[in-house]
């Protein structure tokens, strides 16, 4: 008993829109064949009614004739009233098979009765002789029953019609309140089950779209809700996995972009160890002690130097799980201000007015990417030497967030598109110069950090980021994974 009322209560979607629907129908076919059998009984007291008021004027015409007889002795007038009661014989004989089915049948057999003995002493009324005064008062009664039956079956018919009615109104009535109940409850279930699922699922997919991949609830419904959520939930993951391949790719794609550049800046310091190195050489058995120091603190000091850029290019490099920490924000941007210079054509100025003293809980290496890719953005939107790419940070003045922005001189974003720069593969840039994912994995990136960018730019003039990040998260949102 228990199983089977968890089974009815674990019906999947489809069950119970088909019992739904079913048990609609039935009922719809139940009260639609209940208003039949009413109206058909109506119709049919309605015909009997209207073939018992011929009778009772058919009866009424008999006694008048009756009267006229009784009174002046017409042969015209008992002629009359013999036709008259041929006719309502006939009318009874005609409405005798659907009296069968009405309430008022076992009053018929005495209807036909009195209309007999009516009959019956009519005919004995001419030849009645001394018992005429008898007869006329027998008539008279039989008459006067004659025509209380008549009205009486009249009434009753009547009053059972509007009984009829009345029960077919408070049965409508009745069916309307219940189904009515029921359509409220079959929309509450459509609603709670299909509708409010679907539009969580479709505010899922916004959200998806704006590079936030936290999945949804999974509730135990055990229908195909639950395993529309669940297979969401696993198409959410591969995305989020999916993404993050594009990260990398796309930071593997940096790094062949920044690789000439870090070659370059390599050779100064190994040309200066190179340098040092060959006067250490030439003075080692003849120079000045405190010379040949300096010669060494000169090739520690390019070891140090070539070191931090093969570290900065391994930290950009190296795949690690989406953490946030107290990390300084001056930090970062030099660091990505340092990997990005061998990129930077001469004549443009990269400047930075970040407090040093500024620390957020940001994970370094995803922020390092954000800002690699709006400064290459900025470098390349700038064509023509001179230009600027100018990177700053302050505390907004409620001091509950971080306001960076990153703007250039370059060129601008046609107004048409700016709405479009963050969508996933949507470039500015010729054929082949761009795969239009820097931008989105730079949202996705801040979504991430629970942050906000917004752009701005004017044709001709440069392009603006504005980044917005708090300052602190909630406990439980300071250590996150993807």
């Amino acid at each position: 008993m228990t199983a089977g009322r968890i089974n009815l209560l674990h019906l999947n979607i489809r069950q119970k829109v088909i019992i739904g629907l079913t048990a609609c129908i039935l009922a719809i076919g139940f009260i639609g064949g209940l208003s039949y059998t009413y109206l058909a009984q109506i119709e049919t007291k309605q015909r009997f009614v209207e073939i018992a008021d011929d009778l009772s004027n058919t009866i009424l015409e008999i006694r008048r004739y009756e009267k006229n007889y009784l009174l002046y002795g017409s042969a015209d007038d008992l002629k009359e009233n013999r036709r008259y009661i041929q006719l309502g014989l006939e009318t009874l004989d005609k409405i005798a098979p659907e009296v069968k089915s009405l309430k008022i049948a076992h009053q018929f057999p005495l209807f036909q009765k009195e209309f007999l003995a009516y009959r019956q002493l009519m005919e004995e009324l001419p030849q009645s002789g001394g018992s005429r005064s008898r007869v006329e008062e027998q008539l008279r009664e039989r008459g006067k029953k004659l025509v209380d039956l008549s009205h009486y079956l009249v009434k009753f018919e009547r009053q059972r019609i509007l009984e009829i009615i009345s029960t077919l109104k408070t049965q409508l009535l009745s069916s309307m309140v219940v189904f009515l109940g029921f359509m409220a409850f079959f929309v509450f279930i459509v609603s709670r089950k299909i509708i409010r699922p679907l539009r969580v699922i479709e505010d899922t997919t916004l959200r998806i779209a704006d590079g936030n991949f936290r999945p949804l609830p999974v509730l135990d419904t055990r229908d195909e809700t639950q395993r529309v959520v669940e297979g969401f939930n696993r198409m959410v993951a591969e995305l989020e996995k999916r993404q993050d391949q594009l990260v990398q790719a796309k930071k593997m794609s940096s790094l062949g972009v920044l690789t000439a550049g870090i070659a370059h800046q390599l050779n100064n310091p190994l040309n200066n160890i190179s340098t040092s190195c060959q006067i250490v050489l030439e003075e080692l058995g003849h120079g000045d002690l405190d010379f040949l120091k300096r010669m060494l603190n000169n090739v520690e000091q390019e070891v140090i130097r070539a070191r931090d850029i093969v570290k900065g290019l391994l930290e950009f490099s190296r795949v690690r799980d989406f953490e946030l920490k107290p990390t300084t924000l001056e930090e970062v941007i030099s660091r990505s201000v340092r990997l990005i210079s061998s990129q930077v054509p001469p004549g443009i100025d990269v400047v930075q007015e970040v407090p040093p003293d500024l620390v957020l809980q940001i994970d370094a290496q995803r922020m390092q990417e954000v800002f690699l890719n709006l400064l290459m953005n900025g470098v390349q939107a700038i064509k023509e030497p001179p230009g600027e790419i100018r990177i700053a940070a302050h505390a907004d003045p409620g001091g509950r967030d971080v306001v960076i922005t990153v703007e250039d001189t370059g060129i601008g974003i046609p107004k048409e598109e700016i709405d479009r720069v963050f969508d996933p593969f949507f470039t500015t840039k010729e054929i082949g110069a761009g795969t239009g994912l820097g931008l989105s994995i730079v949202y996705g990136i801040i979504d991430k950090h629970h942050g906000s960018i917004t752009v701005e730019s004017k044709e001709g003039e440069g392009t603006r980021f504005l980044i917005r990040l708090p300052f602190q998260l909630p406990p439980n949102e300071a250590r996150l994974s993807p």
